[in-house]
């Protein structure tokens, strides 16, 4: 479940929880770099973007699974 460079946005914004969503699993878990595909520096850009929207109600922690 790789994904292409065409579907990552530039920068991942914080404000925008449907992009984010993308990259968070049906756990709530952040995706690793292998499932992502990724580059190091845009993956760790990812993941404060995504604990940002966690912390400010933007996204869940866990899922209600």
């Amino acid at each position: 479940m790789k994904r292409f460079k065409k579907d990552v946005p530039a920068y991942f914004d914080y404000k925008d929880p449907k992009v984010l969503m993308r990259y968070i699993n049906s756990y709530g878990q952040i995706e690793p770099i292998a499932k992502t595909g990724l580059p190091a520096k845009q993956q760790r850009q990812l993941a404060t973007a995504i604990k940002r929207a966690r912390h400010l109600g933007l996204l869940p922690f866990v899922s209600r699974g």
